[in-house]
């Protein structure tokens, strides 16, 4: 018996990786999965990139509002770089071991960004708050100094947490298996692979949620229904279709990935199947990333005049160097 436990200590220390189970159940559509994510990360990267530069370069869009799309646009590059090229990478390799120094670091990147996306939506919708409910303080409230700290303590105000959060989970034991049925390290598969007592990690896995998840997601419940009411005030149709359409991409964004995150996160493990969770995590990691650009876009008619000029440069400087 003795032998036994020194044998399974033993297999506990020396295990220093990981294997992503990743879509291994799918053998027939690697390739066409590594194309998939190859025109998705494309679209991310182009889309994200033009969003960037418009609001960089525009006159028109030197304003607090294009001021924090740029820094959400900047965002979504970041954050899907931390899961699909290594995603790309075991597809095209069919080698889907990660060590688990590289796991770790790959979780505290996701999680530190995903607190950085939720501060940012919860500031982008403050901004939306008092431009139109206070509208000729705007200028006064949201000043260039203001708008540079609220994005740097949205990019930086989940550190120490997420420190906190991936130290305590990698601190422990790992032995029941070294497959992680998921695409990359998230907090939940990662723990169902640990040995012994997990309740510390589940609990400040679910405070960690209620702090960076809930609160933001309350206080862009509290601000939409102040613009709403705000907006219901307003004497003419025209006024208030006009005010609406100024905050409608970004309430769109964050029902998007507000709902998407609460489920993975807040609903019981009991509940959960590995297969749910990995459909739900495409969705908030690849999907809607990718279709940000064109909600924001789309809707915003600055934003596609913009495009246009920079699209009109584009041409223009071409047909100059071909002549």
């Amino acid at each position: 018996m003795k032998y036994e436990e020194m044998k399974g200590k033993a297999n506990i220390s020396t295990m220093v990786q990981f294997i992503f189970q990743g879509f291994s159940d799918l053998p027939k559509l690697q390739g066409v999965l590594f194309g998939l994510f190859v025109i998705i990360y494309m679209m991310v990267l182009i889309g994200n990139g033009l969003i960037i530069i418009v609001t960089r370069f525009d006159p028109v869009l030197q304003k607090p509002m294009y001021f924090f799309l740029a820094n959400f646009s900047s965002l979504e590059i970041c954050y899907v770089s931390v899961t699909l090229p290594r995603m790309l990478k075991d597809l095209w390799t069919q080698d889907r071991s990660i060590s688990k120094a590289e796991c770790a670091f790959q979780m505290y990147c996701f999680i530190t960004l995903g607190a950085t996306e939720c501060f940012l939506l919860a500031v982008m919708s403050y901004d939306r708050y008092v431009a139109i409910c206070n509208p000729l303080h705007y200028p006064l409230v949201m000043n260039h100094r203001t708008c540079v700290q609220l994005a740097v303590g949205s990019w930086i105000g989940g550190i120490p947490l997420q420190i906190w959060q991936t130290s305590q989970i990698f601190s422990l034991n790992f032995c029941h298996s070294k497959e992680i049925k998921h695409f990359f390290c998230d907090i939940l598969p990662v723990l169902k692979l640990a040995c012994g007592n997990t309740f510390l990690q589940e609990v400040t896995l679910y405070v960690a949620a209620l702090i960076i998840v809930v609160a933001p997601f309350m206080l862009i419940l509290v601000s939409y229904s102040k613009i709403i009411w705000t907006i219901l005030q307003l004497p003419t149709a025209t006024g208030r279709a006009k005010a609406f359409s100024t905050c409608s991409s970004h309430l769109m964004v964050v029902l998007l990935f507000f709902v998407s995150a609460t489920i993975t996160y807040l609903m019981p493990k009991s509940t959960q199947s590995s297969g749910i969770d990995k459909l739900l995590s495409l969705f908030y990691t690849t999907v809607t990333p990718m279709f940000n650009p064109m909600i924001y876009s789309l809707r915003n008619k600055d934003v596609i005049a913009a495009l246009k000029k920079l699209f009109l440069k584009i041409s223009g400087f071409g047909s100059v160097v071909i002549a």
